[in-house]
């Protein structure tokens, strides 16, 4: 077996054909299903079943394009790593965020990295939970996840700062009229929430019941901007990074008393090479 079969099989998997495939990966059709069916022959196995929709992989495909997959990254990280030297760094570097955390600081730490290694590729996934984080780092694809500090927080994680939390009300809302609300004020508010298994969900959960106050619930949703969005149209209060609001909504939002703050830290991966390196560095370098 070759790294190539693997891309190709990866390439499959993603367009559902192999003509599709061999368009993405810039050769001829009949190469692509030259190496499956190599790659099929050598293992033993079907790897993809024909539907009317296209070519989807089977249970046992599946299994081993996971594999496939952290080959593919592992490959590509270590030439990125060899060629460094040479100011010349490509590959793709791979960075899950938490939801809500650091989204006012990665657009720039990102920004200033690709200037710096302008033929590296960066992929970004939102998770909203801690397990989704952990299970992208047990495939062997996360370069580095950016969250909030929890009790299962490694020892090597690095501090960046201190996300500070703010309630959004909607447009008129009698408490905008304060510089700062105090929680208990809100009591009776209905309040749009988060995936129960979400970070952010936790905090807000966490921070009502500290006040004494019954979480109401109005709705929940997985992603801060559409909770932004709903509590400003009246749907009910939400709490959230103060970072993670969208433009255009900033009238709407006040600080909270008691105050209420969550660390912010960057766990590499074990073997981190100069890409996460760099980018923590310059994550350091932004005002929290």
């Amino acid at each position: 077996m070759s790294l190539r079969q693997y891309e190709y099989a990866l390439a499959v998997a993603e367009e559902g054909s192999v003509t599709a495939a061999a368009e993405l990966l810039h050769v001829a059709q009949p190469s692509v299903s030259q190496q499956i069916r190599g790659l099929e022959r050598e293992l033993g196995v079907k790897l993809f079943a024909r539907t009317p929709t296209g070519l989807v992989p089977t249970v046992v495909g599946r299994a081993f394009l996971r594999e496939a997959e952290v080959a593919v990254r592992a490959s590509r990280r270590a030439r990125a790593t060899a060629q460094a030297g040479a100011e010349e760094l490509v590959g793709e570097l791979v960075v899950s965020v938490q939801m809500g955390f650091g989204t006012r600081q990665l657009p720039g730490a990102l920004g200033a990295l690709r200037r710096r290694y302008p033929r590296l590729e960066v992929s970004v996934f939102e998770e909203p939970s801690s397990a989704e984080l952990e299970q992208l780092g047990r495939r062997g694809v996360l370069d580095l996840a950016l969250m909030a500090r929890c009790e299962q927080s490694p020892d090597d994680a690095h501090h960046l700062g201190d996300e500070e939390f703010v309630v959004v009300l909607a447009a008129g809302h009698p408490q905008l009229a304060a510089d700062r609300i105090e929680l208990r004020e809100l009591e009776g508010e209905p309040w749009v929430r988060f995936d129960r298994d979400s970070a952010l969900d936790a905090v807000l959960l966490t921070v009502l019941r500290d006040n004494d106050l019954t979480p109401t619930t109005a709705a929940r949703v997985s992603q801060t901007a559409t909770a932004v969005r709903w509590a400003a149209h009246g749907l009910g209060a939400t709490l959230v990074p103060a970072s993670a609001v969208p433009q255009g909504h900033e009238h709407l939002v006040r600080p909270v008393f008691p105050a209420v703050s969550q660390p912010v830290i960057a766990v590499l991966r074990q073997d981190a090479g100069p890409a996460e390196t760099a980018l923590l560095e310059l994550l350091r370098a932004e005002k929290w």
